[in-house]
């Protein structure tokens, strides 16, 4: 690569990145006021050319991971250092920095949209490969980027330790589980047209699936 070619590669990623100032808080209100809206138009992009996908919004991966970075620059502001990080046991034979926190907290919350996209292929007849999987799972990562915001805010609150902040941590993350639940039911409903009951049962045993992986995930290093 030259040296012109150099300058060109970091030019677009230069407006790249700070596209995401502007697109980051459009996909986070957009995702907020309509998240099942978000996922149908996230599932009508996967239908158009690569390089046409997504022009204003973020990607959901990308929407995800800039998501879970922020929370955490923002408990490292309020609280300091995870203590899982800062801890000498469990964990840190994996986690021994920050860089490896995000890693885990990204695999973890990805473990969501992976599952969820699994059952609703599943339930639909179909074979499991990358092409199935691909547009349920993008449309998972919008939501489970607002749900990483609401969890993460909760844990925040809950480790700045007063009263207060303990309340409402709690009160925001059993709204957050309850607001992922009710909008999962919803989602299965809408693309299966199985009935409220029926769709519960898929997304509560999704969820059951990923909160077993997301553990058995965690044991492997306790």
């Amino acid at each position: 690569m030259n040296f012109f070619n150099l300058l060109q590669s970091l030019d677009e990623l230069l407006y790249e990145v700070m596209s995401w100032l502007i697109f980051y808080p459009i996909t986070l209100w957009r995702t907020l006021a309509r998240p099942l809206k978000m996922m149908d138009y996230s599932d009508v992009e996967q239908g158009d050319a690569s390089d046409q996908q997504y022009t204003d919004t973020l990607s959901p991966p990308l929407f995800l991971l800039l998501s879970l970075i922020l929370v955490h620059a923002a408990e490292i502001a309020l609280v300091g250092n995870d203590a899982v990080v800062a801890s000498k046991v469990g964990l840190s034979a994996l986690v021994s920095n920050n860089t490896d926190l995000i890693i885990l907290r990204i695999v973890s919350y990805s473990l969501f949209p992976v599952m969820m996209a699994t059952r609703m292929v599943r339930a639909r007849k179909l074979r499991v490969d990358r092409d199935t999987l691909r547009a349920p799972f993008y449309s998972q990562c919008y939501v489970a980027a607002v749900l990483s915001i609401l969890l993460g805010s909760a844990e925040i609150l809950i480790k700045l330790a007063h009263d207060w902040s303990v309340l409402s941590g709690g009160a925001l993350g059993l709204f957050a589980l309850l607001w992922f639940g009710f909008l999962q039911t919803a989602w299965f409903n809408q693309h299966l047209k199985c009935g409220q009951l029926k769709a519960f049962g898929h997304a509560s045993r999704a969820m059951v699936e990923s909160l077993v992986v997301v553990l058995l995930l965690s044991s492997l290093f306790n």
